[in-house]
């Protein structure tokens, strides 16, 4: 049975019993922009970027929370009040004041983001600003306002129809997409530094959870930059590389 935990800055969210409560602190703030911290002893950090939410009056939740903070890794959660596809202004200073204030307390050597839908964009957003080692995104829009896209059009209506997503400046990104996502999933480049795994019996309402299971080892074989190992983890959750063939890197 699950149970409702307050937080002052988001209200009241669930947890499943019987895990302690995770209340994260707020770390940084700038406009409609929050990073929010829990703490672990790990020097690996986990950027956590939420999508949309549910409840459109009030600031996204935390995501991946438990994921996150796994193997004793202190996280970092970046919310957007305004789900502005990060072109709210303020997200370069939180995520550098959110980091320079995390190093004051600990060492961090590697940081992997990750996000679903919104959240996996505004990750390869954040890629722009922070120094991350691997990147997970799934179900990412490369053109969320296109005059073809009708899906979070409450949203993006005021968003340029041609707002594509940032590239990636990650060490190594992957890019998971669901079976209705393809006509997105064809505007993200072919790059030797992304992969990009097409799941064919998910869609993009249902990939996140799917892979929900899997995601500690993927998690894990990302920060090792185990490319190998993460590519046979989404294959085994039915993932199909989606460009045949990487470009040459000469």
């Amino acid at each position: 049975m699950a149970e409702t935990r307050p937080n002052p800055l988001l209200g009241s969210y669930r947890f499943a019993k019987p895990s302690a409560p995770l209340v994260p602190t707020e770390l940084a703030s700038s406009g409609p922009w929050t990073v929010l911290f829990l703490p672990g002893a790990s020097s690996d950090l986990v950027l956590s970027c939420a999508s949309i939410g549910h409840d459109p009056s009030r600031a996204p939740s935390p995501e991946w929370v438990r994921t996150a903070t796994a193997e004793n890794r202190p996280a970092i959660f970046l919310l957007d009040r305004a789900r502005s596809w990060a072109t709210a202004p303020g997200l370069d200073e939180v995520l550098r004041q959110a980091l320079a204030t995390l190093c004051l307390r600990k060492e961090i050597r590697r940081i992997l983001a990750i996000g679903t839908s919104l959240g996996a964009f505004t990750a390869l957003a954040a890629s722009q600003s922070l120094p991350l080692d691997a990147l997970i995104a799934i179900g990412p829009q490369h053109q969320p306002a296109a005059p073809w896209e009708t899906r979070w059009r409450t949203w993006t209506a005021s968003l340029p129809e041609t707002l594509c997503a940032p590239i990636s400046r990650a060490q190594h990104t992957y890019i998971l997409h669901g079976a209705d996502d393809q006509t997105q999933a064809l505007g993200f480049p072919n790059l030797p530094s992304a992969d990009h795994l097409f799941f064919p019996n998910q869609s993009h309402a249902t990939l996140a959870q799917h892979l929900k299971p899997a995601m500690p080892s993927l998690i894990a074989a990302a920060f090792a930059q185990d490319r190998r190992r993460v590519l046979r983890l989404t294959t085994q959750a039915g993932g199909q590389r989606f460009f045949a063939e990487k470009p040459s890197t000469r």
